[in-house]
């Protein structure tokens, strides 16, 4: 008994090859893109007319004022005590950490130098001052 199979060439098909490869790009393109997303606060930041537009680095924290004269470390409300206890922390563990001071324009400035007496005092001397550019309004 002799079997006779018919000689087809074998395909194969690449439209969900392509499709594959298309969602795997996707993926990978919006998974890189994600970025910290920060924790904003409603504040009226002041108006500066010589503000440079800088880069955001990938690892910073936000220190932020708010209008009652509140403090937030990443979001989070905290007591100046704590805010420092925080800072000296993050000195001994990143040292080289970069902060960003987000205080609304209504704050009183002593509040802001409280801020900036604190950051002085651990040396954590990374920090920039956020503003609105006065061009833009």
């Amino acid at each position: 008994m002799r079997c006779t199979f018919d000689e087809e060439e074998l395909n194969v098909d690449m439209a969900p090859l392509i499709d594959c490869v298309f969602l795997l790009l996707i993926f990978f393109l919006v998974a890189t893109t994600l970025k910290k997303i920060d924790k904003e606060l409603p504040l009226e930041l002041p108006d500066a007319a010589a503000a440079l537009e800088v880069q955001q680095p990938d690892s910073y924290s936000v220190i932020g004022i708010d209008m009652e004269g509140t403090f937030y470390l990443d979001g989070t409300p905290a007591t100046i005590t704590q805010l420092q206890q925080s800072l000296r922390d993050t000195k001994a563990s990143e040292p080289d950490k970069k902060f960003r001071l987000d205080a609304d324009k209504n704050v009183p400035f002593h509040k802001v130098m409280e801020v900036l007496d604190i950051l002085r005092f651990e040396e954590l001397t990374n920090v920039g001052i956020n503003t609105r550019n006065a061009r833009n309004k």
